[in-house]
């Protein structure tokens, strides 16, 4: 099994665009599908609700690593944490990167989530099987996000 996640994808808007999309924290929300407490603060725990239908029950937390201005994000979560009889702080998490590039027509985006193999075996496989298509969800999300609102 791979390690890690990578999905690129390449966003007909300006880096400064992207990254408006990817760190104020109401408009990752609106794309990513769920309601932030807060602005995203490196170093803080970012934590609000989930409202993908069928996933309201969950609360999404991840600690902000770096925020460098239009060229990374990164953030630390459990991955595919959603049953909450669990508690998965006693798990290493996944580091979840967005790196920004210009390009001649926009933005190149590039996701990488990595340490799946610090995720405990018994929930491995489908951690990484749900969060890439999750991630391959969220990529047309955030392209349709910020073509519809420049």
């Amino acid at each position: 099994m791979n390690e890690r996640i990578e999905k690129r994808i390449e966003l007909k808007a300006p880096v400064s665009r992207v990254w408006r999309a990817l760190t104020d924290h109401r408009e990752f929300g609106e794309w990513f599908h769920v309601k932030l407490e807060g602005p995203f603060v490196a170093g803080q725990l970012s934590q609000g609700q989930i409202t993908h239908p069928g996933y309201e029950h969950v609360r999404w937390q991840a600690v902000v690593q770096k925020i460098e201005p239009e060229s990374l994000f990164s953030f630390t979560w459990h991955p595919y944490g959603i049953d909450p009889k669990i508690d998965y702080s006693k798990e290493t998490p996944t580091l979840v990167e967005f790196r920004l590039e210009k390009t001649a027509t926009g933005t190149l985006l590039l996701l990488t989530e990595s340490g799946f193999d610090k995720v405990p075996a018994n929930r491995r496989a489908e951690a990484f099987r749900m969060n890439d298509g999750g991630w391959t969800q969220q990529m047309k999300n955030i392209e349709s996000h910020v073509a519809r609102r420049q």
